[in-house]
């Protein structure tokens, strides 16, 4: 486990980061009521540039927004690290800030603090945040800086591999299947990392990533707190499953329709009594392609948990899956789906039935490997078609209306038409 006090694979090292902080760079300003459509994207580039620019020289880059149209919030603004690393996103934001009539100040902001200044640990604290205020950004710099960090920690890959689409999975045989299916995928620089992460990336960085959690809450909850400061298009988590119905068969997929939450891990940042759902659009996407595959599956509620042993003192884990009616038990998906929803980004959950604990068929070693051969490919490409329909009908991501309040930050997906 890396301390922040360490850098890790050190982004300052690698992008040729001064030690000390240089020269403020010049401020670039882009009025929209003053730029042709055509010229938007040249213009967000360059208000990117400078804040990546500013970076370079060592200090945080901020934004300025004036939104002429509005009453009440005319004004926002945010501060970002490394900001090369959301480019894409970044530039998608603000594109459609500039076509709507924004105005638009990138500057640098003020030195970057090192990881181990006492200042610098303080500022990572999420509930000094008032996220009830409209602003750019969900994240402090600082925040942003020490995620970014840790991906390439975590991951062996450094932040900027990372595609919009990214799934999770708790089974390397999808890693296997990954490979198969793009032999030129970017893997990790070395072995032995935590959570290995395998990249099939394009030009337009609407490729897919693919992340080997492992198995268990914590390690959801570590890849999700960090992979959510890139501003995912997706989040779906691909693992297996146990099957908590009759008729269920080793093979079958569960497309989770929501979650009951006994992982235990975000229970005092995200009360067990708020819903967390899967994004409607995604599941539907899903749920095509698992028609369309001719699949058997069944819809559902997900019951996460973090007793991998819970067979063993079953009673009251068997009266909460009765009592929620709970099709699927596994270890990370309602981890994710909440950390999704605390974060803003659409996610669902595609599983496999791997073993059925309830009807005498618990996960055994003889037989696993012929039941994982069987499944890994069908299960990634199901995933797969899924994410093309995502871009075929919405290539600037999924509207992000049912997952954003009304005094959230605006960034995080384009409205819904």
């Amino acid at each position: 486990m890396s301390s922040i006090h360490t850098r890790g694979d050190d982004a300052a090292r690698d992008e040729g980061r001064p030690a000390s902080p240089g020269a403020p760079t010049a401020p670039v300003t882009v009025d929209g009521t003053r730029t042709a459509p055509a010229d938007v994207d040249a213009a967000t580039e360059r208000l990117v540039t400078a804040l990546a620019d500013a970076d370079a020289a060592g200090w945080y880059g901020a934004l300025e927004v004036e939104r002429p149209w509005s009453t009440h919030n005319p004004h926002l603004d945010g501060e970002f690290a490394r900001a090369s690393a959301i480019r894409r996103y970044l530039c998608r934001e603000l594109a459609g800030l500039l076509h709507a009539g924004a105005r638009i100040t990138a500057r640098a902001s003020r030195p970057q603090p090192p990881f181990d200044d006492p200042a610098f640990f303080s500022a990572l604290d999420e509930e000094r945040v008032d996220t009830r205020s409209k602003k750019l950004f969900l994240f402090s710099p600082e925040r942003m800086a020490l995620s970014l960090d840790r991906i390439g920690h975590y991951t062996g890959t450094p932040a900027t591999s990372f595609q919009r689409h990214v799934l999770f999975t708790n089974y390397a045989m999808h890693v296997d299947a990954f490979c198969e299916r793009f032999p030129d995928a970017e893997r990790p620089a070395r072995e032995g990392v935590q959570m290995p992460a395998f990249h099939h990336r394009t030009e337009d960085g609407d490729g897919v990533s693919l992340v080997n959690i492992g198995v268990g809450p914590a390690n959801a909850k570590t890849a999700t707190d960090h992979v959510a400061v890139l501003r995912p298009d997706t989040m779906i988590m691909i693992g297996h499953c146990g099957g908590l119905r009759n008729h269920q068969q080793k093979g079958d997929f569960v497309l989770a329709t929501g979650y009951q939450r006994a992982d235990h891990v975000l229970d005092e940042v995200l009360p067990l009594d708020v819903p967390v759902v899967p994004n409607h659009r995604l599941n539907s996407f899903l749920l095509d392609a698992l028609q369309k595959a001719g699949m058997t599956y069944r819809l559902g509620i997900v019951h996460t948990t973090d007793n991998r042993d819970w067979e063993f003192t079953q009673q009251a884990t068997l009266a909460a899956m009765r009592v929620s009616r709970s099709v699927a038990v596994d270890m990370e998906s309602a981890t994710i789906a909440a950390n999704g929803f605390r974060y803003r980004v659409p996610h669902a959950t595609l599983l496999c039935v791997s073993d059925k604990p309830l009807h005498g068929s618990p996960k055994l070693a003889v037989g696993a490997q012929e039941f994982y051969e069987a499944s890994k490919r069908h299960h990634l490409d199901l995933a797969l078609d899924a994410l093309d329909a995502v871009r075929r009908e919405h290539p600037e991501g999924l509207p992000g209306q049912e997952i954003r309040a009304v005094d959230e930050p605006l960034f995080g997906g384009p409205p819904d038409l």
